[in-house]
Formats: C-alpha cells, structure tokens, sequence
C-alpha cells in the first residue's frame, strides 16, 4: 500500500466540553468536571458497555472517541481483526489515574485504580470493545506531533502489518483533556493522510 492510497476516512476530537466527528459538531455538554461530561456524552450516544462505568477518565475519553470514530463509518468485516491496530500519543502518560492511585495508596491501595497506572490500557478498552487484534503502541510526547503519528501509522500501512489503523492523542489530567482520533484506511472516501490535515483537524 503506498502512501498515496492512504487516508483519513473519519476523524473524531472530543475537546472542551464538546465532540466533533469529521470536524462537524455532534454533541456539547455543560459540565465544567470532565467525569460528568464523559458520562453525558455515553448517555448522549445511548451506549451500552456496563465496563465503561468502571473505567479511568483516560480511557474513557479515548474509548468514547474510538466509538464516535467508529460509528456509521467504519466496517470492520473487511478486515482480519489482527489487520487493525491502533497508535496513540499523549504528554502526560497514565499521570490522571497515577495521581489518584498515589492518593488512594496514603490509606488503602485501590486495585481498581491500580490496573489503569499504565496509559495503553485505553488501547485494551478500545481492542477488547471491537475485537482487534492488530499491532498496536503507546508513545509520550510532549505535545501532539502529526508527523511523528504519520510516521507511526504510515510505517505499520506501508509494510501491510496493518490495513486500517486508528491512530491520534488521547491525554487527560485532571479537568484538562483532548481526544484526537483519526481512521487511516486504503480508500478514496475521505482525505489523505498526510501531517497538514491531521493538524488541521486536530486544531478545530
């Protein structure tokens, strides 16, 4: 697959109380606490995943963008699960829920905060939901980088490890948060993939 024939066929930024699929708005909330807007925004899209309610705000919002992401605009039954994968980026790592697990730890030490202390299970929620078994990883920069993601997505599309990868940012601490995610696939329905659009979109 050549580089040409790549591109974003949906795109998904939840950002300041608000949630974009395809740089159009699709829902807003009104409350400033996060853990109350990401709930709004299940309850808005009339989801259905019990194991959302136990989940870190980390991986809440990146699983709340993959299904937007996802939604209406993606068949996985093209592809072999394990021709899926996903690359995501943040600057501050697992630091929300390492900061409540430290918390916790003062008095007694939560499991259940425990087992989020690592910033790519939002990459197991999200698999775990849709069944992709493809390669996947997690990389800490210090800002979002379109063409460090580019280089990632593109190196996995090009040597056919994978043939749709969802890729972007995912970085919560405390009420400051954003989701960027992006739908890479070998189709002519969307725009290419290349670093100016994903800023682009990443920057509505």
């Amino acid at each position: 697959m050549s580089a040409e024939q790549q591109y974003i066929t949906s795109s998904c930024i939840i950002s300041n109380n608000a949630v974009y699929k395809d740089e159009m708005p699709v829902f807003g909330g009104q409350s400033p606490d996060l853990a109350a807007f990401l709930l709004s925004t299940y309850q808005h899209f009339e989801l259905n995943y019990p194991k959302f309610y136990k989940m870190d705000n980390l991986s809440k919002l990146g699983w709340l963008a993959s299904e937007v992401l996802l939604k209406d605009s993606f068949d996985k039954t093209k592809y072999q699960p394990e021709e899926i994968g996903i690359v995501l980026t943040n600057a501050n790592s697992s630091l929300d829920a390492d900061l409540k697990y430290w918390d916790s730890a003062q008095d007694m030490a939560s499991p259940s905060l425990f087992v989020y202390t690592l910033p790519n299970i939002v990459i197991g929620e999200i698999c775990i939901r849709n069944g992709f078994k493809g390669e996947d990883a997690f990389y800490i920069t210090p800002a979002f980088d379109a063409a460090f993601i580019h280089q990632q997505a593109s190196y996995l599309l090009n040597n056919d490890i994978l043939k749709a990868c969802i890729c972007g940012w995912v970085d919560v601490v405390g009420d400051e948060y954003k989701a960027a995610l992006f739908l890479v696939e070998q189709s002519s329905n969307g725009v290419e993939f290349e670093v100016n659009n994903l800023t682009k979109t990443f920057n509505i």
